[in-house]
C-alpha cells in the first residue's frame, strides 16, 4: 500500500506540484467503476490528513457503494492552465470510529458519512511546456518517468 506519504518521500517535488492542484480548488472529479464496468464520474472533494490523501462520500451515495464493491478509483484535480493532476489507486473505507474521527474536517455531510483512503498506485502531473506536452508519471517504488511529446 502507498501513502500519500510514501508519494512525498519517494518523488517530492511532484507530489508537492500534485498536491497543490488539489488544493487550489475545493471539488474535483472521482472516477468509480459501476456493477457492469463501466465508469461513474462523480464530484468529489480530498483531503490530506496523516500520511494519506482522503476522501468521503454521503451515506449510501453511488459512489460510495461503488467503492465498497470494487474500490479501484482514479480521482482528477480541478483542471488549471498550469497543470493537470491525476492520481489512481484503491479507496479503503475507514470504518474504524476513531480512524475516521481523526480523517474529520468538519465539513461532512449530516446524517453519517463514508471515509476513504486511497492506496496509490500512480499519480500523474501533465502540463504543456513550450510546443510539448509533458507527462510526469509516478508508481510507487520507483522513479518519477517523464515523457515529452510535440
Amino acid at each position: 500500500m502507498a501513502t500519500w506519504r510514501q508519494f512525498e518521500r519517494e518523488a517530492g517535488e511532484l507530489a508537492s506540484a500534485i498536491r497543490a492542484r488539489f488544493e487550489a480548488n475545493k471539488s474535483h472529479v472521482l472516477a468509480t467503476l459501476r456493477r457492469d464496468g463501466s465508469p461513474r464520474v462523480s464530484g468529489s472533494e480530498v483531503d490530506f490528513q496523516g500520511p494519506d490523501l482522503s476522501f468521503g462520500s454521503m451515506l449510501d451515495a453511488v459512489k460510495a457503494l461503488d467503492l465498497r464493491r470494487d474500490g479501484r478509483c482514479a480521482i482528477h484535480a480541478h483542471p488549471r492552465d498550469d497543470g493537470d493532476a491525476k492520481v489512481a489507486g484503491v479507496a479503503i473505507e475507514i470504518t474504524d470510529p476513531e480512524e475516521k474521527r481523526a480523517h474529520t474536517t468538519g465539513s461532512e455531510p449530516p446524517g453519517g458519512f463514508h471515509a476513504f483512503r486511497l492506496d496509490l498506485h500512480e499519480a500523474v502531473l501533465t502540463s504543456v511546456e513550450g510546443d510539448e506536452l509533458v507527462i510526469r508519471l509516478w508508481h510507487p517504488g520507483q522513479p518519477v518517468r517523464t515523457i515529452r511529446r510535440k
